[in-house]
């Protein structure tokens, strides 16, 4: 007898749920939108309706493996930030809503030229770049699959021909000057790495979460060659960790930079360091 989709979201809400999942009933129905591609409003009209046997073994074979705790990006393969679907997938970050917040920071100007430092799914330049049409900018990442997403990313959005994709560990093979500057880099501590949720810690990119040590390498570096890319009067936005405020205000301080802002996520917690050119 087939499985009703009212009785097979029960059933995949209960499945989450003793895996432990955070939110059981909410991943269930994407995962089965995911399979059935359909939108959720669509699932809803369609709640007693019989569930092909082809979508009950895909959606046996989804909860495996979400089950083990990867991430619900990861197995559709797409994850929403700003206005836009970005491609992701365990080479990348996910991009989250707390970067939004450098994102709407760096639009509150204009700016024609653009670098995006560790780039990873290309979320925060091509967001930015579909909002400013008359700009152009580098996205660079140490990570080549991490770029071959992002290149994906800019197709998709429709901005390939206003960014160029440059592998490089931060500055070492980049050239020229840029009037806006962004970077989400990693900077989780290699202490707080164990208190990650599971789906963070086990299945997104080590590269893209820490530095190890104190979690603040990556600005260090981000701050010794920023002078070498930066524009006289231009601006650079850098997310931190929501307890990193001071520690990073202090490392570009002591490069010689004065105009420092620390911005707040929605949530009201420590998200963006927001610098002025020297």
């Amino acid at each position: 007898m087939s499985e009703r989709i009212a009785d097979t979201l029960q059933r995949a809400t209960m499945m989450l749920g003793a895996a432990g999942i955070e939110s059981p009933k909410r991943d269930a129905r994407i995962l089965l939108c995911h399979i059935l591609d359909i939108e959720q409003a669509e699932l809803n009209a369609r709640m007693n309706e019989a569930l092909p046997p082809s979508a009950v073994f895909g959606m046996d074979r989804v909860l495996a493996v979400r089950s083990l705790h990867q991430p619900v990006s990861h197995i559709i393969g797409k994850r929403s930030f700003w206005n836009h679907e970005f491609l992701v997938s365990s080479d990348v970050l996910d991009p989250r809503p707390d970067t939004e917040t450098l994102v709407a920071a760096a639009l509150e100007q204009p700016f024609e030229r653009m670098l995006d430092l560790g780039t990873g799914s290309g979320a925060i330049i091509l967001s930015l770049l579909a909002e400013a049409p008359n700009a152009s900018g580098v996205a660079s990442d140490i990570s080549g699959p991490a770029l071959d997403i992002a290149r994906r990313n800019a197709g998709r959005i429709g901005v390939a021909e206003r960014v160029r994709f440059v592998e490089s560990d931060w500055y070492d093979s980049l050239t020229g000057t840029f009037d806006l500057v962004v970077s989400n880099p990693p900077y989780i501590s290699e202490a707080e790495m164990e208190a990650l949720a599971p789906e963070v810690r086990d299945w997104e990119p080590h590269l893209a979460l820490t530095p190890g040590g104190d979690g603040l390498s990556a600005y260090r570096s981000l701050a010794a060659g920023l002078s070498g890319v930066l524009s006289a009067g231009g601006r650079a936005f850098f997310e931190i960790g929501h307890a990193q405020a001071l520690a990073v205000k202090q490392i570009f301080a002591d490069s010689g930079y004065k105009q420092l802002a620390v911005l707040q996520d929605i949530d009201g917690r420590d998200r963006v360091i927001a610098i002025n050119g020297k």
